[in-house]
């Protein structure tokens, strides 16, 4: 077959396949033109998630008839004032959008400068079919009807509204994100889903994803050289299953980039078990030339000329924020539901009570009161009381009601396992196990830091038999894990010797049980994870070995001596498995279980 010119009818359904996949594509496509015009208001209406009618409709500069027959020809644009294309700084240089989009569906094109009259271009898959005059205030509306309605091929891999909504509600909420000072609504099928006007970043972020970031969120602003890094993350506790609410925006652009995941595992490592996710919004600003924009057709992935340095900002920016957080966590506090009360019939259809018959013969009332009847059927229950530890409340911070002593003063202990405390605002309950785990590590990770933890050696050195692959990955760490106070030496080929303990873990550690959880450990994470990581999640098991452990009993000296070391320790609201370690009841919380409000 001989070579031929194709047709720019097939050739803008080319281009199509590339930057029109469903809906959203087209969907992010038309916004970010709008956004580009300089919209200081952007309505999204939507049919049956876009798959009949996708509109979008905008306050910025409009285009002049003629410009708007050249925006529908192909590779035309505004946005590139010369051929520098590694350049653009607007959303993308929109070769292809418009025509693109043309080609495989009906659009109409209305839009109107100030202070000129507005005009109309209607496309039929390619075709235009009319244009005229058309009333509308200053701003563009660009209608798209029927997506892939004659190309059968692509409609068919659709998906249902349900889930074409999906798609199109993520893409304008990053946009949105992405824009803070420009006011967005989205409706899909007549409902408002979306509404939001401008406001500052933070802000906005917790508008779209979830309004408890305003409490449980945490700022970032650092920078290094020519890049900044602003944003929100949540504390450790504040967390989701997936990782569908992560987000990065390079120079107010949202991309998809897998340096944001690698960085974010890096940023909460002993923090979230490997199946959690904390809610993330990031905006990095460099210079363009430091950044390239055009890989993907879509412009939805970069490449950074110094990726490694993103990566340290930006874990580097999200720890400094975790460490300023200090203890606390996003379960700190849990609201008591009002109590349901009823009221007993009075009178003689009252049902009364059984009689209460003691346990002797001898002449008794029948009805004995509530505590004689305790006293008559079991024993009190037996519990251990020492005298209560006042707390001096401080001063309040910032007005906010935090005292000096938040986590207030130990009152007791239940099930051997929850330290119950009394603070100024309300009764603290602490996981003492989950609480240690978090302390032990931070202890190893300060030690580490100054030199090496302190060893323990033991009288008396164990030998703790294993599989030869464990005591081969054990024997390569030797040197690190020195480092942390355990001293190892191979002995034999299925066999480690222990010599010293780390002195932090204490006296009561299972040697044979922590040197599997290590092997475990460096054969999952192995060369992959940096030495610094892998470190970490070394430091993370031996203090869950050495932690206090559920069903031991602490007096209230010790239960104080926890609490106060929890207060002065970074990350001490959750373990290193991302659990929360206090919860708080507050007084007005406590009034409600018992209908005091």
């Amino acid at each position: 077959m001989s070579i031929r010119r194709l047709p720019d009818t097939l050739i803008n359904r080319i281009a199509a396949g590339e930057v029109v996949e469903r809906p959203a594509s087209a969907l992010k496509e038309l916004v970010e033109n709008a956004l580009d015009a300089g919209a200081t208001s952007v309505s999204v209406r939507l049919s049956a998630g876009g798959l009949d009618r996708v509109e979008v409709i905008d306050d910025g500069c409009g285009m002049a008839p003629e410009e708007m027959k050249l925006a529908l020809e192909r590779h035309a644009t505004s946005k590139l004032p010369d051929d520098a294309i590694e350049l653009v700084e607007s959303f993308g240089f929109r070769g292809e959008a418009l025509p693109s989009i043309a080609s495989v569906s009906r659009l109409t094109l209305d839009s109107r400068p100030r202070g000129a009259d507005g005009w109309r271009i209607e496309i039929d898959h390619g075709a235009m079919v009319a244009e005229g005059p058309a009333a509308l205030p200053p701003g563009t509306r660009v209608l798209v009807e029927g997506l892939f309605d004659k190309v059968p091929a692509r409609r068919k891999f659709l998906r249902t509204p349900r889930s074409e909504y999906a798609a199109c509600l993520d893409c304008v909420r990053r946009l949105a994100m992405a824009r803070p000072d420009v006011a967005f609504t989205l409706e899909n099928d007549g409902r408002r889903t979306i509404e939001v006007q401008p406001q500052e970043a933070p802000a906005r972020v917790a508008a779209l994803l979830s309004p408890e970031l305003r409490t449980h969120g945490l700022g970032i602003d650092t920078g290094r050289a020519d890049l900044a890094l602003t944003g929100v993350v949540s504390v450790p506790t504040f967390n989701r299953g997936m990782a569908d609410q992560q987000y990065l925006f390079v120079n107010g652009r949202p991309v998809k980039d897998r340096l944001l995941t690698g960085a974010l595992r890096g940023a909460y490592r002993d923090m979230l078990p490997r199946d959690r996710h904390p809610v993330v919004a990031l905006f990095l600003d460099l210079p363009g030339e430091a950044v390239d924009i055009n890989v993907h057709p879509a412009k939805t992935e970069v490449r950074f000329r110094d990726a490694q340095a993103v990566r340290g900002l930006i874990v580097g920016g999200i720890r400094h924020a975790l460490e300023e957080a200090g203890h606390k966590s996003a379960a700190r506090e849990q609201h008591a539901q009002p109590a349901n009360w009823t009221v007993e019939p009075v009178g003689e259809g009252a049902a009364m009570p059984p009689p209460l018959m003691p346990q002797d013969d001898s002449a008794r009332p029948v009805q004995a009161s509530v505590w004689e009847q305790a006293a008559t059927y079991a024993p009190p229950p037996l519990a251990r009381a020492e005298p209560a530890t006042s707390y001096r409340p401080g001063t309040a911070e910032g007005g906010t009601g935090s005292t000096q002593y938040p986590l207030g003063a130990a009152r007791g202990q239940v099930a051997a396992t929850y330290i119950v405390a009394e603070a100024e605002d309300g009764l603290v309950i602490v996981d003492q196990h989950a609480a240690h785990e978090r302390l032990v590590l931070e202890r190893m990770r300060r030690a580490a830091g100054d030199g090496a933890v302190a060893r323990q050696a033991l009288l008396m050195p164990e030998v703790i038999e294993m599989d030869e692959p464990q005591c081969d990955r054990l024997e390569a760490a030797v040197d690190d894990l020195l480092k942390f106070g355990l001293e190892l030496e191979r002995f034999g080929e299925g066999a480690m010797l222990v010599r010293a303990l780390p002195a932090p873990l204490g006296q009561k550690v299972d040697a044979k049980g922590l040197l599997e959880d290590l092997a475990a450990e460096l054969a999952e994470w192995g060369e992959a994870v940096s030495l610094r990581d892998r470190l970490d999640h070394v430091a993370g098991t031996m203090a869950c070995h050495g932690s206090v452990r559920a069903g031991r009993i602490l007096s209230v000296a010790e239960m104080n001596a926890l609490l106060r070391e929890m207060e002065a320790t970074p990350h001490s609201g959750s373990c290193n498995h991302g659990r929360p370690t206090w919860v708080k009841l507050a007084h007005g919380d406590i009034e409600k279980l018992f209908g005091r409000h």
